[in-house]
């Protein structure tokens, strides 16, 4: 096997260059084997894996180690990808845009430096996961909550860095992020906010601090690494109540948005509440063997079969209130009049006290408890289960958000793939999550799922919507999109880039976001 190197550096120079970094990080926390580095691959690849792979690891465990790590970057011109834990699968895991790049693996800074219970945060290292924070907070008697996305291992810091949500009141993580430790590519560490006093006190209660607030500068982008990160958590609420509300109709969906949106602007629904399309939720239940063998998409009878056979409704709206129990209960019965209004809605719903938790279900996570039922659709297809993801937001209306199913579900249709998505709505919008789920071991469904992002994204843009995340083979289509101005958004973000990296060493091309030394490169791996 080819040795992998990266791009412009001779077999000579990369030798000196891992020489140095072992002896900063450790011999083995420097990974270079076939073996070690296939962990960095992409495993839900929507084409060869090897078209972004990586030509080392590092694992360091501290900013000195960083900085060491990022001197060593810049003598020799090498390409670092910073990861937290890498498991942000369906958008490229821990592989690098760049291949060739050295992964920078922040796994081993696994701090809970601090809990505030008072003040309701913590302040975290890249490498802890919301099980992890879950665990310490239970283990300490933390009267507070986590707000975990649908995959539980994910790590706090990259979640909240890419804008990652859960599904609490607290459920939109980059607004409930709060101060950050950052190293620039020059090995420079700053603090935002009031992070910027040396024995300040307020870091983690309030982000702008005095004069320009960068935090927001370094989410989605690779302006720097984020070594610390502060986030604000959500104190157990006296009681709770889980419901849902199934719908029988497609149709439904405009008028599902529509009484949704004012609950959630005038605060009745706090939460980020889930419209689940119904295979979706089938998803989690079953295998689709059982109920549709051929390989196109499934037919509207079959899948009307299958939802009326598991007891699962066209869509399906999760929801949760919090608070006191005579306010649920008020909150509730508003919630039950508006919906009453669209024809055979059925509603459920289960109390619990603040401490109580759900025992088992993907609903756990609006109790702020993390799971990891997300992956069981892995097995909808059959084989080895993968999928890819398209997010466009979509406006909180009725019309946009059935304009987007019919186009996305249609679409979709034509490449061989069912509808499995859903809304998660924020006040005045809709992240729209749809997974083209594949085996990807079929090489035939492999391709497809490929052609069909690509489509989609076309689609969006020319009905004006954009995403908000994107899979690393599509960054660069994605910010392509945002084109304003011959793309005035990009040259901005671009300029950035050189003014604090100026040898293009940290994460080329993320987002779409390219060094001056690697622009040549976009559109391409």
């Amino acid at each position: 096997m080819t040795r992998s190197l990266p791009p412009e550096v001779s077999a000579a120079q990369f030798d000196r260059a891992l020489a140095g970094w072992r002896a900063i990080v450790g011999e083995p926390h420097v990974v270079t084997s076939a073996d070690g580095l296939a962990a960095y691959l992409d495993p839900f690849a929507p084409g060869e894996a090897s078209e972004f792979s990586a030509s080392a690891a590092l694992l360091p465990a501290s900013v000195d180690e960083i900085r060491a790590v990022l001197r060593i970057a810049n003598e020799f011109r090498i390409p670092l990808w910073t990861v937290s834990t890498g498991r942000n699968f369906a958008y490229g895991g821990a592989a690098p845009r760049l291949s060739g790049s050295v992964v920078l693996d922040l796994q081993r800074m696994n701090r809970i430096i601090e809990v505030n219970e008072t003040l309701a945060y913590a302040l975290v290292e890249p490498g802890v996961s919301y099980f992890d924070l879950y665990a310490h907070l239970r283990d300490k008697g933390y009267r507070l909550w986590v707000d975990p996305p649908a995959a539980g291992w994910g790590s706090v810091v990259g979640n909240t860095l890419e804008r990652g949500f859960g599904y609490t009141d607290y459920g939109d993580h980059a607004a409930t992020q709060c101060g950050m430790e950052v190293v620039l590519a020059n090995g420079d560490v700053l603090r935002t906010g009031m992070g910027g006093i040396d024995i300040g006190t307020a870091w983690q209660l309030y982000r702008p601090g005095y004069g320009p607030s960068f935090d927001a500068m370094f989410m989605q982008s690779n302006y720097g690494i984020v070594t610390k990160l502060g986030v604000w958590l959500m104190p157990t609420p006296p009681a709770y109540l889980l419901g849902e509300i199934q719908f029988q109709h497609e149709t439904d969906l405009d008028a599902i948005v529509e009484i949704l949106r004012p609950l959630r602007l005038d605060d009745t629904i706090r939460n980020n509440a889930v419209i689940e399309g119904g295979l979706r939720r089938a998803a989690g239940l079953s295998a689709r063997s059982p109920w549709y063998e051929g390989t196109g998409a499934m037919p509207e009878s079959a899948v009307t079969a299958m939802l009326k056979k598991l007891g699962v409704g066209r869509w399906n709206l999760h929801f949760a209130l919090y608070g006191a129990p005579e306010l649920i209960d008020a909150r509730y019965a508003i919630v039950q009049r508006a919906f009453a209004r669209v024809p055979q809605a059925k509603f459920s719903a289960t109390r619990y006290t603040g401490d109580a938790q759900p025992v088992a279900g993907g609903d756990r996570n609006l109790a702020g408890v993390p799971a990891m039922s997300a992956f069981r659709m892995l097995d909808w297809r059959g084989g080895a289960g993968a999928h890819v993801d398209f997010a466009p937001v979509c406006p909180a209306s009725g019309r946009d958000a059935l304009r987007q199913y019919t186009m996305i579900k249609t679409r979709a249709a034509e490449y061989g793939f069912d509808y499995y998505g859903g809304f998660t709505a924020g006040v005045r919008h809709l992240h729209h999550i749809f997974a083209a789920i594949f085996d990807r071991d079929d090489a035939y469904q492999l391709e497809q799922a490929g052609e069909l992002l690509r489509s989609l994204m076309s689609d969006a843009r020319a009905a004006g919507y954009g995403q908000y995340r994107a899979h690393l083979a599509y960054m660069d289509f994605a910010a392509a999109q945002y084109g304003f101005n011959d793309g005035a958004l990009l040259r901005l973000s671009e300029t950035i880039k050189d003014a604090l990296d100026p040898n293009g060493i940290l994460a080329p091309g993320k987002q779409g976001i390219w060094p001056e030394k690697w622009r040549d490169r976009r559109g391409y791996t």
